[in-house]
């Protein structure tokens, strides 16, 4: 497996401590933080979640360029998954004792995540599934370990169809309706499924699941389907090649891509770009921010990073909707350190336990994104013990042939219809697991 090391260049301090003979080892495990970087850059995938991973490090060396957290330096190192489940796993048991413990982990790939969602209370490290992972695992008393932050697959999913319904003039509307899943065939494109049938049996509209098997380049045959069976609009849940492939088909059968809905992992600048005029109309979800190229923190990222030379990718695609989906990824773990930092002492390393405390005490109000760059990008995240995602505000954008635009005001999902799904879900789990949920008293330790 190929494994990257990134470190960050020594302090003043570490200059002036190892003169007076202080061991260098001892130094770096007491200044520094360790963020281990599960990536995929290889493989079908890679035009996706490249992007993601060069936002994840820059927003760490942003860090580190504004002094680190409160004087924490933080180090990182890339592990190369290929989104295959076995080296993710094998990643991750690679990085987890490094440099003095991971700090936590960030998957990118919900079958990871299944993977070590069973691993992580073990050795005690939180893993963050920013818009992905398993949709129960909001509920932080059975899932103490993993943190869903801003949103899930079910959040994304009644979401659509409160857009969809909008569009129909009302909910009273989608029935009798058709609506297609053309979805990932893995434990990604699945977790749609749930929710979609059981908002179905709510509003009457009928749901035609439409696998597509990895890497996603087939798609004639479903396609096809598609063109037989005339659904009122498609769902599309991929990733990587697999949305390319999926926008071109349905331009070759005449789809409209104006009735077409993807969630926010198949709505960036790679799934759209090469199709330019021809997915014009295309809408996705996302997982609030979109392409951000105004922002304050993209210029922040340019000028101290990029601008010296330090810029981990491309230039260009500073700012585009998946280097901004890594960048908050990476700002959401940050800011789980200085949180935890502020109860187990500010300036100091904090264990990926103590970090958990932090993640669970997330408090990030407007006033504070604004101030950090994030004005306009993102709503407020306000995590506990019990709810480990915080956020659930969702806005659609469209494609108008050569960018992507907000065409929706702000959803939020609803919690009268996840809240229940999410609650038997996790007490299966749990049932299953022989797991004992925490209280809310045991929640204040």
């Amino acid at each position: 497996m190929k494994l990257r090391t990134l470190a960050q260049a020594a302090s003043a301090a570490a200059v002036i401590c190892s003169s007076l003979a202080v061991a260098p080892t001892a130094l770096a495990q007491a200044k520094e933080q360790f963020f281990p970087v599960l990536v995929t850059r290889t493989g079908p995938i890679a035009p996706n979640a490249t992007p993601w991973a060069n936002g994840y490090i820059d927003y760490l060396k942003l860090i580190n360029a504004k002094g680190g957290i409160n004087g924490v330096k933080i180090i990182f190192e890339e592990c190369e998954t290929g989104y295959a489940t076995d080296r993710g796993v094998e990643c991750y048991e690679r990085l987890k004792g490094k440099h003095g413990g991971a700090t936590l982990f960030q998957p990118l790939s919900t079958g990871i995540t299944f993977a070590l969602t069973e691993k992580a209370p073990i050795d005690k490290i939180p893993l963050i599934t920013a818009g992905y992972g398993r949709s129960e695992s909001q509920n932080g008393a059975v899932f103490g370990w993993n943190f869903p932050l801003l949103g899930t697959y079910w959040v994304g999913s009644e979401v659509a169809i409160q857009h969809i319904a909008k569009k129909l003039g009302g909910v009273a509307n989608l029935k009798g309706k058709k609506i297609a899943l053309v979805y990932h065939d893995s434990p990604y494109g699945k977790e749609a499924i749930p929710i979609l049938e059981e908002l179905g049996k709510k509003y009457g509209y009928e749901v035609q699941l439409l696998p597509v098997a990895a890497p996603g380049v087939e798609q004639k045959a479903t396609w096809l389907q598609i063109r037989q069976s005339k659904p009122d609009f498609v769902l599309l849940s991929g990733w990587g090649v697999m949305n390319l492939t999926a926008l071109r088909e349905a331009q070759a059968t005449g789809y409209p891509r104006d009735k077409m809905l993807g969630n926010w992992w198949s709505g960036a600048e790679p799934d759209v770009k090469d199709i330019g005029a021809g997915a014009k109309g295309y809408s996705a979800m996302t997982l609030q921010h979109g392409a951000e190229p105004n922002s304050k923190v993209v210029k922040d990222v340019l000028e101290l990073v990029h601008a010296k030379g330090q810029g981990t990718g491309p230039k260009d695609e500073v700012g585009q909707v998946l280097y901004m989906r890594g960048l908050i990824s990476a700002m959401l773990g940050v800011e789980g350190v200085r949180k935890a930092q502020e109860r187990y002492g500010k300036g100091k390393v904090m264990t990926g336990e103590q970090v958990r405390w932090g993640l669970e005490n997330l408090n990030l109000d407007q006033k504070t994104l604004d101030a950090m760059g994030f004005a306009g990008v993102m709503r407020p995240v306000q995590t506990s013990c019990l709810d480990h995602m915080g956020s659930s505000w969702v806005r659609v954008h469209t494609w108008n042939g050569s960018k992507w635009e907000f065409s929706s005001d702000w959803y939020q999902a609803d919690e009268k219809v996840l809240r229940p799904m999410v609650m038997l879900a996790s007490s299966k789990y749990a049932e299953e697991k022989k797991l004992k949920p925490r209280t809310p008293e045991e929640c204040k330790k």
